[in-house]
């Protein structure tokens, strides 16, 4: 069954990065019993920087459960509880190959739509001591899948996950991802993604760095 595993949840804090003290809400912490999902984030989680994180098409973020394992053994020495990544929800049964933009999902009672695969900032280095874990965690493929809010409601730990709709255009997370690093180059899957509900900078960017490489080859 695709389930929720656990809600995380934190606020706004200040760590030292260096020699500068950096504001950052990516160290979560798992919540028991049913937490309200409002329209912006879930009840008790705030974003720090809102011109780069939340907003209504990054409203919740979730992190599959299943690349946790990969996560342990590249990083041996690191805490992996759940909510490590910074994610709201902790899944089990839904990853960013069989997810399409655009697809809609009844989560506990609330109604979430498929926004974007995450693109991780320099915080996610803070989070783990790593100077290196932005990299890493792109090259991974292992992005994450960003929601917006359709319809609030509440959500908690042991929640089915169950979609209600598909996205007419069958462009997967994992699509927008490779589409963005060059690995598919598809004019047809290119084509759906631009028609595709994805949200941000992520068309404008796939078309430019295609053109990019186009120019450069």
């Amino acid at each position: 069954m695709t389930q929720v595993l656990s809600v995380n949840v934190g606020r706004p804090r200040q760590v030292r990065a260096g020699n500068a003290l950096v504001l950052t809400s990516i160290f979560k912490s798992a919540v028991e019993g049913r937490v309200p999902v409002r329209q912006h984030n879930i009840d008790g989680d705030r974003q720090s920087d809102l011109t780069a994180h939340g907003g209504p098409y990054k409203a919740v973020y979730c992190y599959p459960h299943e690349h946790y394992a990969f996560w342990r053994d590249q990083l041996p020495d690191a805490e992996l509880a759940m909510g490590a990544f910074g994610e709201n929800l902790t899944t089990d049964g839904l990853t960013e190959d069989a997810v399409w933009i655009g697809d809609q999902y009844r989560v506990g009672s609330a109604l979430l739509q498929v926004t974007q695969p995450r693109m991780p900032c320099f915080k996610l280095g803070i989070r783990f001591g790593r100077a290196d874990m932005v990299k890493r965690f792109w090259q991974s493929g292992r992005s994450g899948i960003y929601f917006s809010v359709i319809q609030e409601g509440d959500v908690a730990a042991g929640d089915p996950v169950e979609r209600v709709a598909r996205g007419a255009e069958e462009i997967s997370v994992a699509n927008v991802v490779r589409l963005y690093r060059g690995d598919e180059s598809s004019e047809e899957l290119l084509g759906r993604a631009l028609r595709a509900p994805l949200w941000g900078s992520w068309k404008r960017e796939i078309r430019d760095r295609r053109d990019l490489r186009e120019s450069v080859s």
